[in-house]
């Protein structure tokens, strides 16, 4: 298990402390994916993207061989328009420099990942981050493996090595931390509304709830 495990409210995420690190989300790697619906992943990872830049969480964006995969899905790349990912051959992200580099630069040390494959090209950089002493965390619903057994197995295996599994919601309420927190509060019901599910639907009812007038008696 990490050394570096925080406890209490340090386990928490913290927009100023965090960065984000998406990885390989390529048609290629879509077409043999099998423990997820890729809807899900897809609707995931672009709430996780528009909750980083809501927050201004640096996020770095990393393709393999995007010449014969795909480029990154459009979803990802219309929240970060001026970004070209980092197209690497490296499988193990971790062992690309041209990653690395600009990860360390940020001094930032709560490390989000999310990626396909969750048992191969998530793992590897998980494992490898973690015992560079980064508070790793692994967003599962941005994930996805060829299948639920290998998505499982992975998560269990990273377990293992001190990192922490969570969902992209998590995530962005970590960061929100305080609905009185107006600079970000807005953002953070729209990012709900549009990729929150029931959650989103519920804001919305609570909201026409809200601005119901009563009748008069």
């Amino acid at each position: 298990m990490s050394k570096n495990l925080k406890r209490g409210l340090e386990a928490l995420l913290r927009p100023e402390d965090s960065i984000v690190v998406l990885i390989d989300h390529q048609p290629f790697q879509f077409a043999n994916l099998h423990s997820h619906d890729p809807q899900g992943i897809i609707n995931a990872v672009t709430g996780l993207s528009k909750a980083a830049k809501l927050f201004n969480v640096p996020t770095i964006l990393t393709t393999v061989i995007e010449q014969q995969g795909g480029l990154i899905i459009k979803q990802i790349q219309d929240v970060f328009p001026e970004q070209k990912p980092i197209n690497r051959t490296f499988i193990n992200t971790w062992e690309d420099s041209n990653v690395t580099d600009v990860v360390a630069k940020t001094g930032r040390k709560q490390l989000i990942i999310a990626g396909l494959y969750t048992e191969i090209c998530v793992a590897m950089p998980a494992i490898q981050a973690a015992a560079e002493g980064y508070d790793v965390f692994v967003v599962t619903d941005a994930c996805g493996a060829l299948s639920v057994e290998a998505h499982d197995m992975a998560i269990r295996r990273m377990e293992a090595h001190g990192i922490t599994p969570i969902n992209w919601i998590a995530v962005i309420s970590e960061w929100q931390r305080d609905h009185a927190r107006g600079e970000t509060g807005l953002g953070f019901a729209d990012i709900l509304v549009e990729h929150g599910g029931a959650s989103g639907v519920a804001f919305l009812w609570e909201q026409q709830l809200l601005n119901t007038p009563v009748p008069a008696q």
